[in-house]
């Protein structure tokens, strides 16, 4: 039976062509992503102390990977229309793929910057690209995926820091580390190929549009969600023992706690999201995501502090997921331009977000900074009818 016109609009593809493949293909992809970014982090240190970098220069030559995906991720829309899913995902995986072992090859800081900069720039490409499959593939399959589907890139994450870092724990060199964790990268993509869609939205409109609309409001409620996932990974341990007195050696563990139960949350999130509906689970999750703020506020204590934050993880969990499903509901927009206008939205308030806490907290406090998120997600809670509406 064909699919409703718009359907084969946005996706190009027939509903007979999105089965039990193409759902595998697009959990694989989610999970390469998380896979290759994870894997770089517990490199960073390496990669200081090979180019004897400060502080001040490491900071800015992380700034190149998030650039080159701000930069990439408004026009990849345009490039999965144009092209289509599979060509871009694959151009973009391969090129992930070769970036990994020259970011530990790279001679010096220069090249490096320049590495992480398309090593950025393809991540982008990839984030946006997948999830124009996976809207096409959901709304294809007639019910709730979205949130199985991002779970899958947090697996994939815990996957790619937590092998790196054994391999390294084990004296594997870093150089053979990430070459392995590339080829582990390039496998997977290569058994995902013939579930990746050929074609990925309308080719006939521009490749890039400001978004507009209901697509504003979606971007502006990733922006505040993606803004407080990045301060729990930036500032949960600062808090913890500048503000609790925790021991430095156990403060990672808020971002642990914060990582394990939105990780559980998106594994669980299609099944929640069937049973309560869209609306239903923005405004508990937000408002959950609010309380476990507060209550690392509030209450002087570390081991509040923890639950604070994993309440965070577990109320944050299915919000993003719900919007990247209402960017592709919403008829204001192509649905692949808005994909990536949500996505470029989103990935803003990580990149930015975390560094506008810090001057707050500077001029104030970093509670009063953390404050501020629990009145951004009160927002997302009042703003949720609107976002979420078909």
């Amino acid at each position: 039976m064909a699919m409703p016109e718009d359907t084969l609009r946005a996706g190009a593809v027939r509903e007979d062509h999105v089965g039990v493949r193409e759902r595998v293909a697009t959990r694989v992809v989610f999970f390469i992503a998380g896979f290759a970014v994870s894997a770089w982090a517990p490199l960073i240190p390496f990669a200081k102390q090979r180019h004897a970098l400060d502080d001040g220069q490491l900071g800015l030559l992380l700034l190149c990977l998030g650039v080159g995906s701000v930069l990439m991720m408004p026009l990849a829309g345009g490039l999965a229309a144009r092209f289509g899913c599979r060509r871009m995902i694959l151009v973009a995986g391969a090129v992930i793929c070769l970036c990994m072992p020259a970011l530990m090859l790279a001679p010096g800081v220069s090249v490096l910057a320049l590495v992480l900069a398309v090593f950025g720039a393809s991540l982008g490409v990839l984030d946006v690209v997948m999830n124009v499959q996976a809207v096409i593939v959901e709304r294809a399959g007639g019910r709730a995926m979205m949130s199985g589907f991002h779970g899958m890139y947090s697996v994939g994450g815990i996957a790619g820091a937590g092998g790196v870092a054994a391999a390294l724990a084990l004296g594997v060199p870093p150089l053979l580390a990430i070459s392995g964790t590339a080829g582990i990268a390039v496998l997977l993509l290569a058994g995902a190929r013939r579930g990746l869609l050929v074609r990925g939205g309308e080719a006939d409109h521009p490749a890039f549009v400001l978004p507009r609309g209901r697509v504003l409001l979606i971007g502006a409620v990733c922006f505040a969600m993606f803004l407080s996932e990045g301060a729990v990974l930036d500032w949960s341990a600062v808090f913890l023992t500048s503000v609790r007195n925790a021991d430095p050696a156990t403060a990672g563990f808020g971002y642990v706690a914060f990582a394990v139960t939105m990780t559980i949350g998106r594994l669980s999130g299609d099944r929640i999201v069937q049973a309560l509906g869209a609306f239903r689970v923005v405004v508990c999750g937000a408002l959950l995501a609010a309380a476990g703020f507060m209550l690392a506020i509030l209450v002087p204590s570390a081991l509040a502090g923890l639950a604070g934050f994993a309440l965070v993880g577990a109320g944050a969990a299915n919000v993003v997921p719900v919007m990247f499903s209402a960017a592709g509901r919403q008829r204001g927009m192509p649905t692949h331009l808005a994909v990536a206008a949500v996505t470029t939205m989103g990935y803003a308030g990580v990149l930015l977000g975390p560094a506008a806490l810090g001057f707050i907290a500077q001029a104030t406090s970093l509670a009063a900074a953390l404050g501020l998120l629990v009145m951004l997600l009160v927002a997302v809670a009042a703003v949720a009818r609107v976002a979420t509406r078909d």
